[in-house]
């Protein structure tokens, strides 16, 4: 996240240029971000984490609706880091199926595979040279 915030500060000459999408899509991410340590450091289970679940998936799913319009590399066409998106798409549904459904290893695996794979892997391709935080934050 200071990663983020950092870019943010080095880049803020270049705001007016962005379309909506990127700063809804760094919006939702924010929330994301930001329960993530949240969720996983306070009670399970409880009607707490039960609400603020709901609204870090919410935030998940529309990060990843939105990153499809999202297409300023490989001349408008998609990348590797949408094949994250379409895997949040999938392990959202399963995570909160399996939460209502009470299989909490289950769950907490789905959880762990989204933070691994849509949050810190993705968070990483954001970064390299070829993209608009990396630009900003190393250029």
């Amino acid at each position: 996240m200071f990663a983020v915030i950092a870019a943010l500060v080095r880049g803020q000459s270049q705001w007016d240029a962005l379309p909506w999408q990127i700063w809804a899509h760094l919006a939702t991410l924010s929330i994301a971000l930001l329960l993530t340590p949240v969720m996983l450091w306070r009670k399970r289970g409880d009607s707490l984490h039960r609400q603020l679940g709901w609204v870090w998936s919410l935030a998940m799913v529309v990060t990843a609706l939105i990153s499809f319009d999202i297409r300023q590399v490989n001349d408008g066409g998609f990348s590797f880091i949408h094949v994250l998106s379409v895997m949040t798409l999938v392990l959202v549904p399963l995570l909160i199926w399996e939460a209502r459904r009470h299989k909490i290893a289950a769950h907490r695996s789905a959880v762990r595979g989204l933070i691994t794979g849509a949050l810190l892997l993705a968070g990483f391709f954001t970064f390299p040279f070829n993209r608009l935080l990396g630009n900003w934050l190393f250029g």
